[in-house]
């Protein structure tokens, strides 16, 4: 059985849950952020109220950011998304977006979103990409050649003399000369 919970405990709850919390009227605009939205940003309620939040979305993710958010809002649809939000310091830090349309008694009020930072994630995750990309890089450059007749393979499976593979994956040209060893051997 759950405890009821009086408003105060709620609003405890709310200000000191370990995420960013927002809150949008019916016309789209935030009315709402709690402490830790407002600590994260450095800036007062009245600072981030209706688009002003927006400022702080890094030009490079905001038309996204926007569009996603207006288009979830005209369907009442669930949203959820990534983008860079400058923090109180003035970096940039990747947040993690959720924003869910609430409604009392079947009337639409808005929307209740909930934000993480997870820089920590997409820069491991990137990390780990391009490690791959090296690796893949390494790959691409080896090249399968025969021990014994040292013909290369091809892509398709196919095998060429190595002055074939050379000339078809390359501007290079060749003529034929012997090396003092080799004329050697032939002259004895």
């Amino acid at each position: 059985m759950c405890p009821t919970l009086s408003s105060t405990e709620y609003e405890l709850i709310v200000e000191q849950a370990p995420i960013m919390i927002w809150r949008a009227n019916p016309t789209s605009e935030c009315d709402y952020f709690n402490d830790r939205w407002l600590e994260f940003r450095g800036r007062t309620m009245e600072q981030e109220i209706g688009n002003q939040w927006a400022e702080g979305v890094h030009s490079d993710d905001l038309q996204r950011c926007l569009d996603t958010y207006l288009k979830a809002f005209a369907k009442r649809e669930v949203f959820e998304m990534e983008y860079r939000l400058k923090r109180r310091d003035g970096t940039y830090r990747w947040i993690f977006d959720r924003g869910v349309p609430f409604f009392d008694n079947g009337q639409f009020l808005g929307y209740i979103g909930s934000c993480i930072d997870v820089t920590q994630r997409i820069e491991a995750q990137k990390a780990a990409d391009e490690a791959r990309e090296r690796e893949l890089a390494n790959l691409r450059g080896l090249l399968r050649i025969c021990a014994g007749c040292k013909r290369i393979r091809n892509a398709d499976g196919s095998w060429d003399q190595l002055e074939s593979f050379i000339s078809n994956h390359s501007q290079a040209d060749f003529t034929h000369v012997m090396c003092p060893e080799c004329l050697e051997q032939i002259a004895s």
